[in-house]
């Protein structure tokens, strides 16, 4: 693959890809800001008028249903990055795998793509999913170490995005879909123990971590894992989300007392833009040679763009690129985050930290 480092990517003509990026949220503005800044042709389509700074010439404002809007694109050629909630993200997923569609699928819907491979080689569809921070940079992380090291017996994940000053309420708010926030607390952890599928309560095994830069914190297990659990084998494998002490167990007295309102805590977890936050993620493998790899990232955010946005959004910027500059890169079929090449990884890696995130760990080589 070529390294597209060091040089712009040039400007597209009509009959070159052109991406169509679904939703314009916090990650979804961040990735077309990114996209665009590269000199690459963007169709942002949401159901709402967003405003933010954009390049008339490259960046062409649809307001409409994601949906409807997808049904009528006919362009073998064009790259859909889903960037929707939940169910309808996978909703507008399924139908573009159906029309043979080029995606990147950022939607994290709780029901996975990869049951649309078959489906996908039928239509000749080609589709990376799950790219992101955690899903996504964590997976690359996990199967590098898999590589370098023969395999692997634990892997860890621990990963969240919070508020840097702790509050008399949460303490939180959230960085996407409050509603999926919620699922990540009520849906069961599938975590890998002694090499077989394991089912445990969400919000379970709680501990504390330190955080080098912000101090102690407490993580508890929640459903991350998604494609990990069949692809990499290992011993023991899990993904913890990571909040200030106090949040999970406020949820948790509210939840067992019949108390928790949706409606309520979408409200209370909305994201402030003025308010400081960070992302930190710690990732630690242990590999069948005794090799032990570990990464931690952190950003606090840069230019108004937070922090989860920049460290999910620049991850699916990058693997956007780099497929572009090699259309071989993606085959026919639905495929993780973690089948990528480790020079994929690394230009991952380097543009985080080419942006600004502290990224403290082995580096990648190819």
């Amino acid at each position: 693959m070529p390294n597209y480092y060091g040089r712009e990517l040039r400007r597209r003509d009509e009959n070159m890809t052109t991406i169509h990026c679904l939703g314009s949220g916090l990650v979804g503005s961040f990735v077309i800001k990114k996209l665009s800044k590269k000199g690459i042709k963007v169709n942002v389509v949401d159901i709402e008028e967003k405003s933010y700074p954009k390049d008339r010439k490259l960046v062409k404002i649809h307001v409409a249903d994601a949906f409807t809007y997808c049904q009528k694109i006919s362009n073998k050629n064009d790259l859909f990055v889903n960037m929707l909630p939940g169910s309808l993200g996978h909703k507008v997923t399924k139908l573009l795998v159906s029309k043979g569609k080029k995606v990147v699928d950022l939607s994290f819907s709780e029901e996975t793509p990869e049951l649309l491979h078959e489906s996908a080689l039928k239509s000749g569809a080609k589709l990376l999913w799950d790219v992101g921070i955690a899903p996504g940079f964590s997976n690359m992380l996990i199967a590098y170490a898999s590589r370098i090291g023969n395999g692997i017996i634990n892997a860890e994940v621990r990963v969240g995005g919070n508020p840097v000053e702790t509050d008399e309420e949460w303490s939180y708010m959230a960085p996407f879909s409050p509603n999926d926030v919620i699922a990540e607390y009520t849906r069961p952890a599938r975590i890998i123990r002694d090499r077989k599928l394991c089912v445990l309560p969400a919000l379970s095994e709680r501990h504390k971590v330190n955080v080098k830069q912000r101090g102690t914190m407490e993580a508890f297990l929640t459903d991350g894992l998604r494609s990990l659990l069949h692809t990499i084998p290992a011993n023991d494998m899990t993904e913890y989300t990571v909040r200030w002490p106090g949040h999970i167990q406020k949820f948790i007295d509210q939840r067992d007392a019949g108390l928790i309102d949706e409606k309520e805590l979408i409200q209370k977890w909305v994201f402030d833009v003025k308010r400081k936050e960070f992302t930190w993620m710690e990732v630690k493998v242990e590999c069948n040679n005794g090799k032990e790899m570990n990464w931690t990232i952190y950003d606090e955010g840069m230019n108004s763009d937070s922090s989860m946005a920049r460290t999910t959004g620049i991850v699916t910027a990058s693997c956007i690129k780099q497929w572009i500059m090699d259309d071989s890169l993606i085959p026919e079929g639905v495929y993780p985050p973690e089948s990528l090449p480790n020079e994929v990884i690394f230009n991952v890696l380097q543009d985080l930290r080419d942006e600004g995130v502290i990224i403290e760990g082995p580096d990648i080589n190819f």
